[in-house]
């Protein structure tokens, strides 16, 4: 096989022509191939491309059956093409069928050609598909002829990348980038960062390839590596980062800026014929593929380091900054990149970069001991994460546990909320109250307890010296993943959360699910009113087999230990005694088969439904103890969703129809020696924890960041005169009076923190 005349230079001029004509991507596909086949006088051009799902399908081909298109696919690593896709190298075959890893499909053809010739089309080093061209005669393909076909693959890679292949494979492979995502990776840099992807360093697209005068490329690309030069010594010059490791890594960075056998490679690409940005893909696709294959850390360094060299480059040749313009970097950026050189991240403003979540770098990379010195939350080795991003999404990074979470839904979101505003603030007031007794100034005692979800949640509990976790959300766990997670992935959660805090009781809910909590493996159903509708203790009654494994799950996490469950949204005393009779049948279950169960168990229900205040003494019969979600509790006695803004705050919460009714609760629990705790976001707020203190309630659980200023303001108060006032307005059922301003003025007066 020869080049004809003209070679590659004239084949990517008239593809770019092809790529201009308004075709479709089918059509435009199969006149490359026919272009190619021409030009490198082969039998046979064929365009492979990698599915999302791992398989490479055929998108187009001369030579071949074309009936074949779109049906024959095959793993990475089968057959030639896919030991091409697998090993990101060319291959060049004279007798092709005597190969090892030949094998071919009856429905191409292809049975009838020896000699081979194979390149796989990369884009920043990940292989996108493959591009071949074929011959029956055998023949040994030239160096010069596969440098042509490589050259060519670069613009294939290009019109892969774009998505305009996307509608004419055989699967819809695109991943959905509206749902939300849970990733994990490696803890690099201890911290929590919340807020929007900032791609680092968006790809500058080689538009062109061929050189109209090589000694013009050549001056750009000397330009060019000065510029980069001069960028990294002014940065390490500049003195504002101090000695030790970090700035032993620039050096070795900068080394890397004045490697003689690297420039010499981008000269020699420019000779060829190639633009100066073709020349630093060219060389950096071949440098990528050849080094991510490699075991050694210190070799995988190195391939750091080159790309952000070549990326610096690239930059410099289109004449654009190398990170986003200061201006344009929201405040609270998080930095999403494959990976990044140690210099890339001091580039940016350190003030507004709120963390950082790489595909390949770990804990001993450059960039991981960087991001420690600047103390930025930072997450490494996160598979595949430019591919579920887009700029602009939310994302959480915990570079305590590797965590990375997508687009995360709301209580996701509150929790590691939570997390950054306990990290951040800490004020030392309240830390010194954390071992101070509960109780108010006249000698009352009170619990403060705490609401969780996570495990990420459970550290606060020794931080805030809660009481107890007197809510545990488990429903975040099912939210957070990509499929029902099955007993055993249940159990080991439990488990963990109890090592969490051995000491402290964990008062589980049971799933809590539809209406807004929505989980992304599982059909929700259609429904005019979504909060009235098929949600928590009914999906869970209506499906036992979904409840008896979170039960079962508990009760063996809970063996020889006190286990406190509780069923969310009862309506009915019969919902709550069901519930039990499945706990029953559990405990029964596991005592058959030997294993352990809990040491003590209680099981409570949840007052958040109005007609279960109509059943207190009946409901207190039946559960050891009763929790109150006044979230829900508001918006269903006032009609008023929670979630629309409209409405949410329509109805104060500290006004006499709900105080009366939670004034009801409390006492007819303490008529019938029945514990009751509070933990709806109302008692997190230290107004109205004075207000919940005043009727009754002696437990209150809420957020982490709740503890501190709701103790502090418990502490202040004389609860024999709060319980006058709040009560004495209840009674006086004077519309027109405010108990919350009455209360303000009550804690302005008697220097209680309610602010």
């Amino acid at each position: 096989m020869r080049a004809a005349p003209g070679g590659p230079r004239q084949l990517l001029r008239r593809l770019r022509e092809v790529m201009a004509e308004p075709i479709s991507p089918q059509d435009r596909l199969d006149k490359i191939v026919i272009l190619i086949a021409a030009n490198m006088v082969a039998e046979v051009c064929s365009v492979y491309v990698l599915r999302a799902d791992g398989r490479l399908e055929l998108f187009a081909t001369e030579g071949l059956n074309r009936e074949a298109v779109h049906l024959t696919t095959m793993r990475k690593g089968e057959g030639l093409v896919g030991l091409i896709a697998e090993s990101a190298e060319a291959l060049a075959l004279a007798d092709a069928q005597h190969h090892p890893s030949f094998s071919y499909r009856p429905e191409t053809g292809e049975e009838i050609y020896s000699s081979f010739l194979g390149v796989p089309i990369l884009r920043g080093g990940n292989t996108l598909g493959v591009l071949v061209v074929q011959n029956r005669a055998r023949r040994v393909y030239l160096e010069e002829e596969m440098e042509a076909l490589q050259t060519t693959a670069m613009l294939l890679a290009e019109m892969v990348a774009s998505g305009e292949l996307q509608s004419i494979g055989l699967l819809d492979t695109e991943i959905a980038l509206n749902r939300p995502v849970t990733l994990k990776g490696v803890p690099i840099a201890d911290g929590v960062g919340l807020g929007y992807v900032v791609l680092h360093e968006p790809r500058v697209t080689v538009k062109q390839l061929v050189a109209e005068d090589v000694k013009a490329e050549t001056e750009r690309l000397e330009t060019a590596i000065g510029g980069v030069r001069e960028s990294i010594d002014k940065l390490i010059e500049r003195g504002d980062l101090g000695h030790g490791e970090h700035r032993e890594v620039l050096e070795a960075f900068r080394m890397f800026a004045y490697d003689r056998g690297w420039i010499r490679r981008l000269r020699e690409a420019v000779a060829t014929g190639l633009t100066a940005e073709a020349a630093v893909e060219r060389v950096q696709n071949d440098a990528r593929a050849r080094l991510q294959r490699q075991t050694d850390p210190y070799l995988r360094e190195r391939l750091h380091d080159l790309d952000d060299l070549a990326n610096r480059l690239l930059y410099q040749l289109a004449g654009r900054d190398f990170v986003t313009a200061q201006a344009e970097l929201p405040d609270n950026a998080i930095i999403v990149a494959r990976t990044m050189g140690p210099a890339a991240l001091l580039d940016y403003d350190r003030t507004k970069v709120r963390g950082v979540v790489l595909e390949d770098a770990g804990l001993s990379s450059h960039v991981a001991i960087v991001a420690r010195a600047l103390g930025v939350a930072t997450v490494g080795e996160v598979s595949n994460i430019l591919s579920f991003v887009e700029p602009g999404d939310a994302v959480i990074v915990d570079g305590s546990t590797g965590d990375v979470q997508v687009r995360p839904p709301p209580d996701v979101e509150n929790a590691y909320a939570e997390k950054a505003r306990l990290r951040a603030r800490r004020q030392e007031q309240y830390h010194k109250l954390r071992d101070v007794p509960s109780v108010t100034k006249d000698g009352v005692p009170f619990e403060l307890h705490m609401n969780a979800g996570l495990l990420v949640d459970l550290q606060h509990a020794e931080e805030t010296g809660a009481d107890s976790i007197g809510l545990f959300r488990t429903e975040l766990q099912f939210m957070i993943v990509s499929q029902f997670p099955r007993i055993q992935q249940q159990y080991d959660f439990y488990t963990a959360a109890f090592a969490a805090v051995p000491d402290k009781p964990i008062t589980f809910r049971t799933l809590d699910i539809g209406s807004d909590k929505v989980l992304p493996y599982m059909t929700q159903a259609e429904e005019e009113n979504p909060a009235l509708g098929w949600r928590a203790i009914r999906i869970s009654l209506d499906r036992p087999a979904l409840l008896r494994m979170q039960l079962r799950a508990l009760l063996r996490a809970g063996a020889g230990r006190d286990l406190r469950v509780m069923f969310p949204m009862v309506a009915i005393v019969d919902e709550f005694a069901r519930a039990k009779e499945l706990v029953q049948r559990e405990i029964a279950f596991l005592k058959r088969h030997g294993h352990g169960v809990p040491r003590s168990l209680q099981l409570g229900a949840m007052v958040e439904v109005p007609a279960l205040l109509w059943q207190l003494d009946e409901i207190c019969a039946e559960a050891d103890f009763l929790s109150v979600g006044t979230n829900d509790l508001i918006q269903y006695m006032f009609a008023a969703d929670r979630e629309n803004k409209h409405v949410s705050s329509r109805f104060d919460p500290l006004s006499a129809p709900l105080l009366r009714a939670l004034r009801m609760i409390v006492e007819t629990a303490a008529r019938n020696k029945t514990p009751v705790t509070l933990c709806g976001e109302m008692g997190g707020q230290p107004l109205e924890a004075l207000a919940l203190m005043a009727l009754g309630f002696r437990r209150l659980s809420m957020s982490p960041s709740s503890i501190g200023p709701v103790k502090a303001a418990l502490l202040a108060t004389d609860l024999a005169a709060v319980s006058k006032l709040v009560n004495g307005l209840i009674d006086a059922n004077d519309g027109a009076k405010s108990i919350r301003g009455a209360l303000q003025t009550f804690a302005k007066d008697r220097r209680i923190p309610v602010a």
